[in-house]
């Protein structure tokens, strides 16, 4: 016998498509949500890694997202220093409160000459990916991007084959 494949109503389809829809546009409000940077009044942070003071947990090159909140001892804290005029630096909670913590970085031998307080946290440390900013840095700079829009010019000025008509 065969199989009759019955089509929903009309007013069925517009409600899924509308529910469809009302989920897509909450995600993206989530995901922007976490994701809104701190330097436009949000609370994620995004880190490109330099020096050698957090080896081996993190390397040059590395990107760490941070969050805004109240670390622990043992967190990693992204925090500028008002002696640095806006420098960040990254280095893991060994001590102290909100009215000053102590830091130190998983490959030094002493604790930072810094005690930010926590208006100085920039944020707390959710997300570790390896090696990203090297390829962002790399896809950045001046060489890659003219050499992007010399070959997008050259597909579009390019003549194309002449058509045959038959």
């Amino acid at each position: 016998m065969p199989r009759v494949q019955l089509a929903a109503p009309a007013g069925t389809r517009r409600v899924l498509r509308a529910a469809r829809t009302a989920v897509g546009w909450a995600v993206l409000g989530v995901v922007v949500l976490l994701l809104w940077p701190t330097n436009l009044g949000g609370c994620t942070s995004f880190t490109l890694v330099s020096g050698h003071s957090m080896e081996p947990t993190y390397r040059t090159g590395d990107i760490v997202v941070a969050r805004c909140g109240v670390p622990q001892v043992g967190d990693v804290v992204i925090y500028r220093p008002a002696a640095l005029d806006g420098a960040r630096i990254i280095h893991r909670v060994v001590g102290g409160d909100p009215d000053g913590w102590r830091l130190q970085g998983d490959n030094n031998d002493a604790a930072d000459p810094f005690t930010p307080t926590q208006d100085e946290v920039v944020g707390v440390e959710v997300l570790h990916v390896p090696r990203l900013g090297l390829a962002v840095g790399w896809a950045a700079t001046p060489g890659v991007w003219a050499s992007v829009l010399v070959l997008a010019l050259a597909l579009v000025v390019w003549p194309s084959a002449p058509r045959v008509r038959t």
